[in-house]
């Protein structure tokens, strides 16, 4: 009997840690295993965890994995992909914690930043990353030294969530170029790290992990291998970032997709082809994984922050229960009432009043405005941000695709919206969404294998498209007298 072969991937979330695995001949998926990750919150903004539970996790999701698979299962290659833009101080020898791991949402170091940014000219900032600003990882690197007691000197590191998991398997340091990018210190335009950011907190070059090289792997470690039961020298891909492993797994299936992740943040990652530039306020532009050219992750302004507020505030049930009222809504009737407008942006800033957050709105409440009228509101508000930040993509020919992933990509509503404001393209979702960063780690062993199988979404009816267009008109239309003036 032919001995059965996979490939495992392994995707850091913020509060999850999931691993699959694969059919090493068909893609098929054979077993899957998670370790929930504990995240330490306070009102302060803290966002927080310790590195020794992330360990645990690896090493707990490993091992549900191989014993989901029949004895004697050959492991051909391990993917890593983890969350970008978190950070710890570790000992560069043996990866031990010396300092807790700061999220990328932990936003306690944030107000460092204006004072970082204002050593260089916004010109510097905009040449070095092509967006505004430098990078949140160095108001980390600075809070931790200073509120941790450390320095950053030798035998020391500062690494994220990506960095770490990969050496725990292969004893080797290295970085995707999109932590680095979210660190600070990577020279877009010419692909390499550069050591003047990191000055300006204290840091040098040699207290970072070196850039990946492409799709190169690594060799399980003898450690590893000891503490899994596995053989040594398996070969470890990554690590990659979440939204880069996310886009690997549906870069097959167009020439050009839009790779749309509905998660706690939306994002939209597609690729510039060679030869191709832009500058964007909050873009990630990194080597494209899986095509020549540049990828841009693009992150909006909003997303299932604004989107669990209004389940919360306006259905007033438990997640599960409002989920089901909500599906009862949009069953209802999809649009709000015409001259209702939702702009969600709740975590940005105020457009009128300086210095104070909640940037959220509604225009066109009245006397008759019903709770039901709010969540359709902000649900068609939230797609009307993603076609208004991916409208001009779009209209310059770069995007013949969109696939839908993430949690809210399962609402047949924003399925719809979609449709609707896409209606010149066709609209996909993923099989396995919830494995799709698993499986584009998949990309280094075979590209084939990383690919997730499409599920077509039916175009939308005409007269929905045109109450959508009409809609989205007006969201621009209120977008522009309240924002016009804020970069986005």
């Amino acid at each position: 009997m032919a001995t059965l072969a996979a490939y495992l991937g392994i995707d850091v979330g913020t509060t999850n840690l999931k691993g699959a695995a694969f059919c090493a001949d068909t893609g098929s998926l054979l077993g899957t295993s998670a370790s929930r990750l504990v995240v330490s919150t306070a009102p302060d903004g803290q966002r927080e965890q310790d590195l020794r539970d992330l360990r645990r996790g690896l090493l707990e999701c490993c091992r549900g994995l191989l014993q989901a698979l029949p004895l004697g299962t050959e492991i051909k290659g391990i993917g890593i992909a983890a969350q970008g833009g978190s950070g710890a101080i570790v000992d560069q020898a043996g990866g031990g914690p010396l300092t807790p791991m700061l999220l990328w949402n932990d936003s306690r170091p944030l107000p460092l930043l204006p004072d970082i940014a204002a050593q260089m000219t916004d010109a510097y900032w905009r040449d070095l990353s092509q967006r505004n600003g430098p990078g949140a990882g160095l108001a980390k690197i600075k809070w931790l030294c200073h509120h941790c007691g450390q320095s950053l000197e030798d035998g020391q590191l500062y690494v994220g969530a990506g960095e770490y998991t990969f050496h725990q398997l292969t004893g080797v340091w290295r970085q995707d170029p999109c932590n680095a990018l979210q660190m600070g210190c990577y020279r877009v335009l010419e692909d390499r790290l550069t050591e003047t950011p990191l000055q300006l907190v204290g840091a040098s070059l040699k207290r970072i992990a070196p850039l990946r090289n492409g799709h190169t792997t690594r060799p399980l470690s003898s450690t590893a291998a000891a503490e899994l039961g596995l053989p040594e020298g398996i070969p470890v891909a990554g690590p990659y970032m979440d939204h880069e492993a996310g886009y690997m797994s549906a870069a097959r299936i167009s020439s050009r997709p839009l790779q749309c992740s509905l998660g706690t943040a939306w994002v939209g990652n597609f690729v510039l082809p060679p030869g191709c530039t832009g500058w964007a306020p909050v873009q990630l532009v990194i080597p494209s994984p899986a095509a020549p050219g540049r990828l841009v992750v693009q992150p909006l302004l909003t997303g299932n922050v604004s989107w669990d507020w209004a389940l919360g505030s306006l259905l007033h049930s438990e997640h599960a229960q409002a989920l089901e009222l909500c599906r009862a809504t949009f069953e209802r009737e999809l649009l709000p009432p015409r001259g209702l407008t939702c702009v969600p942006w709740c975590t940005q800033r105020h457009p009128i009043v300086p210095g104070l957050l909640g940037g959220g709105s509604f225009c066109g409440l009245s006397a008759h405005t019903s709770r039901d009228d709010l969540l359709r509101g902000v649900a068609a508000g939230l797609a009307f941000e993603f076609a208004r930040v991916f409208e001009m993509p779009v209209a310059k020919g770069g995007i013949d695709a969109i696939v839908l992933g993430g949690g809210a990509s399962k609402g047949t509503f924003f399925q719809t919206l979609f449709a609707a404001l896409f209606d010149q393209l066709p609209l996909a979702t993923l099989a396995d969404e919830d494995l799709a960063g698993a499986r584009g780690t998949l990309y280094p062993f075979r590209p084939d294998l990383a690919a997730s199988e499409a599920r077509p979404v039916a175009p939308a009816p005409p007269d929905v498209c045109a109450r959508v267009q009409e809609q989205y008109d007006d969201y621009r239309t209120v977008f522009d007298r309240l924002y016009g003036h804020v970069e986005s």
